[in-house]
């Protein structure tokens, strides 16, 4: 029953993540009055379809990943060249009304910078929602120290339990998962902490010490175990910071793995991300059903965070990649050619495959290591 489980509730994750990403691209274009050829939900053969004002709305037989295709978003050099810079519109969509919708290379620049960013834009949105849903049944972990761990630099630092932390190194603190993403990115680094002490506002610095055990560094400090219940305003506020912590979680992991200072078992696919959900499913069941759909939720966000992070990296072939001949376009007033365009991104694509073949092989081995 857990494999079970774990497989439905990964399915459901992943499909509402990326069918709201693509519905993003999706609406945006439609406004915009570009022409949208395909929807796809899934991948590999189709196993349903049915067409729309001129979509085609495909039901892949691999229910991971899809897609939003555009008229004339072809990424094929060769196709590009032949196209002598104009959209190549395939055959089986040339009897197509198109009722004034043009391709995506014939919308203005600013039609087409919208389409793009709607789609982490809607990832955005969506892990919004989780977030208004969860802090509403489980409210927010406050920034409040409940404990001192004996031998730590905190203990020597004069923080005292019940001191609220307010900023760590210029950094705005709002919840105590803010403290623990500091301290577990940290490698030795100084720590200006400010904080609150009987109503007054102090100061003080520490140097994490390194445990060989754990292999990483300890401020030294407990938390995380005061709440506060949110409702009205304090319920936007403290989902905003449940956002804010997830951004911050992506970027500050990303460039501590660009920087070479964590593994690429850090880095995880779909194996491990069923993997994690699996896990997740399981520790959550024995407290009843509520508890398994918000803890799927808030890793639903975590995902859909992610996935909108990560899109708009300025890496060819995803979103960030198309942002940036765009704003080459805003800069130069005419867009690059489309065949150059087109060879960067195709080379994107082999190297997004390749790094996919190796994460999911990294995934198994992991798994297998267990």
């Amino acid at each position: 029953m857990n494999t079970i489980g774990t497989l439905l509730w990964f399915l459901i994750i992943i499909s509402v993540v990326v069918i709201s990403h693509e519905f993003g691209h999706f609406i945006v274009a439609r406004r915009n009055r570009i022409r949208v050829i395909e929807f796809d939900v899934g991948m590999g053969p189709t196993l349903f379809h049915f067409t729309r004002k001129g979509t085609k709305f495909c039901l892949k037989a691999l229910p991971l990943g899809g897609a939003c295709v555009f008229d004339g978003m072809e990424i094929d050099p060769e196709a590009l060249k032949k196209s002598d810079d104009k959209e190549v519109i395939d055959e089986s969509i040339a009897d197509i009304d198109v009722k004034g919708e043009k391709s995506f290379r014939e919308a203005s620049v600013w039609a087409r910078i919208a389409t793009v960013l709607a789609g982490p834009f809607f990832n955005f949105i969506l892990a919004m929602i989780f977030a208004l849903v969860i802090v509403s049944f489980c409210g927010s972990d406050l920034p409040i120290i409940s404990g001192l761990t004996q031998g730590r630099p905190a203990a020597e630092s004069g923080l005292s339990v019940g001191d609220t932390i307010t900023k760590i190194n210029g950094e705005r603190i709002h919840i105590w998962r803010d403290i623990t993403l500091i301290s577990i990115l940290n490698s030795g680094e100084d720590l200006k902490i400010e904080y609150v002490h009987d109503g007054k506002k102090l100061e003080t610095v520490v140097t994490p010490s390194f445990d060989e055990t754990e292999n990483r560094y300890f401020i030294g400090i407990e938390g995380g175990n005061q709440y506060i219940k949110c409702k009205g305003l304090s319920l936007f506020k403290y989902s905003w910071y449940e956002i804010r912590f997830n951004f911050n979680n992506t970027l500050k992991s990303l460039f501590t793995l660009f920087r070479g200072k964590l593994s690429m078992d850090n880095v995880a696919g779909p194996v491990g991300i069923a993997e994690a959900v699996g896990d997740n499913y399981v520790a959550a069941k024995e407290y009843g059903l509520l508890s398994v759909i918000l803890t799927m939720m808030n890793f639903a966000m975590l995902i859909s965070v992610n996935l909108g992070v990560i899109n708009l990296l300025p890496l060819p072939a995803i979103d960030g990649g198309k942002l940036i001949f765009m704003l080459i376009e805003v800069v130069r007033g005419k867009p690059v050619p489309a065949e150059k365009e087109g060879i960067v991104h195709f080379i994107g694509i082999i190297l997004l495959f390749l790094l996919t073949i190796f994460i999911f092989f990294n995934d198994i081995m992991r798994l297998m290591g267990r």
